[in-house]
C-alpha cells in the first residue's frame, strides 16, 4: 500500500497534457479515489475551451485526446451536480458527436491539422462514447480504425494512418498504441449494452487476438520492446501493464478464463519491480517525447489501472 500511496503521489505531481490528465482522471475513478476525481475534473473543466474541449494546455493538444477525461468527467459531474462540470460535460460531448474531424465515412481524426488516424484514438475516444449513450458510434470508430491500421501479416496495429495520402505516416507496430487498443477494447467490452451481445463478441475477439499476439513478443523478464517486433528498441514496462490490466478486466468479466490469471500476474510483478523509492514507475514510454525509456503520467496511471483491475479478481 505504501508503494502505491508513492504512485498516486508521483502522478499528481506531474505535468500533464489533456490525454495525460484523462488518464490519471480514469485511474483514480477506476481506483474509487472520488475526491481526486473531482478535483482533477474541476481542473479538467476549467482549462476548456469554446469548441467543448477540455483539459487543454495548448492551442493544439489532439482532437480526440481530451475525450479520454471523459467517463471521470461524467462522473464528478453525477457525484456533485456542479454545473461546471456540468457544462464541461456537455461541451465535451458536443465536441466529441460533432466538432470532432472526421473523413467522410464519420472515422475520426486523432489530430486537428492533420487527416490521421492514429492507434492512440482506441482508448481516448471509443470508451467515451459508449460511457455517455453512444456505444454504436463507439463500434463504428473502432472498425474504421482497426480497418487502416492492423497488419493483417503480424496480427497488430501500426501507428498512424495518413488518410489523405492513403499511406502510413508511422507503420510501426507502437508497444504502447497497440497497449491503448487493448485498454480501450477491454473498456468498451464492458460499457456496451445487453442488447449489442454481438458486438461484444466482436471486440472480445480482436481483444483476445491482440493480447495473444502480443505476449508472444515478450521478453523473458515479461516486459515488450517499445517497437513490439523491432528487439534494436528500447525495453519498456507501460505495455506489459497496460496488456496485464485488459487480461484482469477480461477475468473479471467472464471474457476471459481464469486461467490467463498467471500471465497477468507474472507482467504486474514485473510492473511492480520497476516502481523506484519515489513512487516512479521506471522506464515506460517517456515523457514528454516518448521515445526512450522513462517516466510518464500515463505510466503511473496504468500502474494504478492495472492494480484496480487486478483487485477486481482476487
Amino acid at each position: 500500500m505504501v508503494a502505491m500511496e508513492k504512485v498516486k503521489l508521483a502522478l499528481l505531481a506531474m505535468q500533464r497534457h489533456n490525454w495525460e490528465h484523462g488518464t490519471t482522471m480514469q485511474a483514480f475513478f477506476e481506483q474509487g479515489d472520488d475526491d481526486v476525481v473531482i478535483a482533477l475534473a474541476k481542473e479538467a473543466a476549467y482549462r476548456r475551451i469554446p469548441d467543448g474541449r477540455v483539459a487543454m494546455l495548448d492551442a493544439f493538444g489532439g482532437a480526440t485526446d481530451p475525450c479520454s477525461a471523459g467517463e471521470a468527467l461524467q462522473h464528478a459531474m453525477k457525484l456533485t451536480g456542479d454545473p461546471e462540470l456540468t457544462a464541461a460535460h456537455e461541451g465535451l460531448l458536443d465536441w466529441a458527436l460533432n466538432g470532432c474531424p472526421r473523413n467522410a465515412e464519420g472515422i475520426a481524426y486523432h489530430v486537428t491539422n492533420k487527416p490521421e488516424f492514429w492507434v492512440d484514438s482506441m482508448y481516448m475516444f471509443p470508451p467515451y462514447l459508449a460511457a455517455v449513450g453512444h456505444p454504436k458510434e463507439a463500434m463504428k470508430q473502432i472498425r474504421g480504425w482497426w480497418k487502416a491500421l492492423f497488419d493483417t501479416e503480424k496480427r497488430m496495429l501500426s501507428h498512424i494512418w495518413h488518410d489523405g495520402d492513403q499511406t502510413f505516416t508511422r507503420k510501426a507496430l507502437w508497444g504502447v498504441g497497440n497497449g491503448w487498443t487493448v485498454a480501450g477494447l477491454a473498456r468498451v467490452i464492458d460499457l456496451l449494452p445487453e442488447d449489442m451481445a454481438d458486438e461484444k463478441k466482436e471486440l472480445i475477439g480482436m481483444a483476445t487476438e491482440l493480447i495473444d499476439t502480443i505476449l508472444g513478443y515478450r521478453t523473458d523478464d515479461w516486459h515488450f520492446y517499445d517497437v513490439i517486433d523491432d528487439p534494436s528498441t528500447f525495453v519498456e514496462t507501460n505495455l506489459g501493464q497496460m496488456v496485464a490490466y485488459g487480461i484482469f478486466r477480461g477475468v473479471a468479466s467472464g471474457w476471459l478464463p481464469k486461467e490467463r490469471l498467471e500471465e497477468a500476474r507474472k507482467l504486474q510483478q514485473a510492473a511492480r519491480g520497476k516502481v523506484d523509492q519515489y513512487g516512479l514507475v521506471q522506464d515506460v514510454c517517456g515523457a514528454p517525447r516518448f521515445d526512450r525509456a522513462g517516466v510518464a503520467a500515463e505510466g503511473q496511471s496504468f500502474y494504478l489501472l492495472m492494480e484496480a483491475a487486478a483487485a477486481k479478481c482476487e
